[in-house]
Parts: structure tokens; sequence; C-alpha cells
């Protein structure tokens, strides 16, 4: 009953946000931001855009933000090109419009810009405004990941990982999940941590699998976290600590995981690393009958 998670998560990170960070930028910067967008300066009307999208020194004005953005994607600069992309995709302001946003983002990514790269590469894995192509996808994740951009690297690792695009290859998968774990990704320091666990493209290494489900699980990576409290559980690679067990399912519970509410509701009503209660097994029991899993509906009417 409810293995570890082995599966690799979050196949795909979704598209990347580049809109800029103002900090509290005053109605005097505005002004001056202001005067020099009009006089035709790409760099302040991308700013300019940033200031109505974040209501930072002006009020937030979407439309506004749309028309600064335009008027610099017009001159060609690429941060703007890439946020414009990602106002119609998103349809702020403007009529969602896919094929208008990847008109953007090509680009702006032929400028270079790695999350406009990174941002294609999604559209093209999932046929969304253009047909599916798997390689145009891989080609862009690739030229973003070069670039040392974090999701591209993870994107780039599950491409392999499930052989789209390319020749499956757990080596290179590795590889790429291990750059963007190094940056701190959680998503991909729990596929690099089943990578080790199994042995895929490295060799099998458990103790480095737990150190990595542990820098994703204090992310709040529900499967890592549910992942630690089942080796706890069962004793499996670690030395067997209800206690612990129950922490790591607690935070994964918490976050409506279903395995680990079932879970938790059996430590309680065995006394497990808890004193026994049947009303806490119960009110677990419940919430993974809500989630309607089967199980957990007969042991709560039980």
């Amino acid at each position: 009953m409810n293995p570890p998670k082995q599966s690799f998560i979050n196949r795909l990170i979704f598209l990347v946000l580049s809109f800029g960070i103002i900090l509290s930028a005053c109605s005097s910067e505005y002004e001056e931001t202001r005067a020099l967008a009009g006089q035709g300066n790409a760099e302040a009307q991308s700013e300019l855009g940033f200031m109505y999208m974040d209501g930072s020194g002006v009020s937030r004005n979407y439309t506004e933000a749309v028309e600064w953005f335009q008027r610099a994607a017009d001159q060609g600069y690429a941060k703007s090109q890439h946020d414009l992309g990602m106002m119609y995709y998103k349809g702020i302001s403007i009529p969602q419009d896919s094929v208008e946003a990847i008109k953007w983002f090509q680009k702006a990514a032929d400028q270079g810009l790695d999350s406009a790269q990174h941002n294609l590469g999604m559209m093209y894995a999932d046929g969304d405004g253009v047909h599916q192509d798997y390689a145009k996808s891989v080609e862009w994740f690739q030229k973003a990941a070069d670039q040392g951009l974090a999701s591209a690297q993870h994107n780039l690792g599950m491409m392999y990982t499930d052989g789209d695009g390319v020749h499956q290859d757990y080596v290179k998968a590795a590889k790429w999940f291990q750059k963007s774990a190094d940056q701190g990704l959680a998503n991909s320091q729990h596929n690099l941590g089943i990578i080790y666990a199994e042995g895929e493209g490295v060799r099998q290494d458990y103790a480095k699998a737990i150190e990595l489900f542990r820098k994703s699980a204090n992310q709040g990576f529900v499967d890592s976290q549910y992942n630690l409290g089942f080796m706890y559980d069962e004793g499996q690679v670690v030395r067997q600590d209800y206690a612990k067990a129950r922490e790591w399912y607690l935070k994964a519970a918490n976050q409506d995981d279903a395995d680990a509410q079932y879970r938790l509701g059996s430590l309680y009503a065995n006394g497990r690393g808890v004193k026994q209660d049947y009303k806490k097994a119960n009110d677990w029991f419940s919430k993974y009958c809500d989630n309607r899993e089967q199980a957990g509906c007969d042991s709560y009417n039980e």
C-alpha cells in the first residue's frame, strides 16, 4: 500500500515570467521614467511597463503596461518582446492569443533571451499556438539551459528522461537535473533523488538520494516529503523511525497528499511514533477518503 513515489515529477516546468522587479519606486522616479519613455528610450519604456504592472510609483494599470511593452518591443527590446508575449499568453488586458505570444517569444528568443527560449520550448512541447514538435522544444530548452536557466535545465532533463525529441538517456538527464538542482530547484532535486535511488544513469547511492529528497522536501516539495516519510516508516535505507515518518507525512498531508494522509492515519491507528489516537486516525482516513481513495474509505468506515 502506498509505495514511495518513484515517478518523475513535473514533466515540464511551465512558462517563465521575466517581469522586472521594481522596489518601491516613488512618484518622482515614475515621472523621470515616463519622460524618458516618452522620448523613445526603449529601456525606460520597458521599465515603465513594469511600474504599471506592479503599481510601483503609479496606480496599477495593465492596459498601460501593455502599451509600453508594445512600444519597447516594436523597437526590438528583447525583454519587452518576451513580456508582451506573456501578456498575450495570459490574456492580461488583451485577448488571450497563444499564436501572438509565440510571435513575440520568437523575436526575443532569437536575440538570446533565455526566458523566451524556455517559453518557446514549452509552447512547442505542448503544441500550444504551434504544431507540437519535441525536437524544436529540445532545441530551445538547450539554448536556455546552456545559459544557465534552471527551469530549462530541468525540462531538458525531463526530455532525456522521457525520450521526447531525443534518444532516452539517463546519463544526460542526470547531468541536467544536477545543474538545475545545484541552483536549488526543488523539482530537479526530487528527480535527481529518484535517479540516485534507482541507479539510472548514475551509480546507485541511497545516501545521495535521501540528501536530495531532504533538500527538496525542505522547500515544501510534497512528493519528496512523502518519500522521506515512507523511508523512515519502512526503514528503507535509513533506520526505522516512526516519529520522523510522522513529521514528514504530516508536512505532505497538510498539502493534501492522499498517500501521506493514509499513512498518517495508519500511524495514529497503530500508535507508531505517536500516542494511539483513533479519532485522529479517522480524521486522516476521512481526508484520504475525500480524495476518493477506496482504501481510506474502508479504513474510515471501520
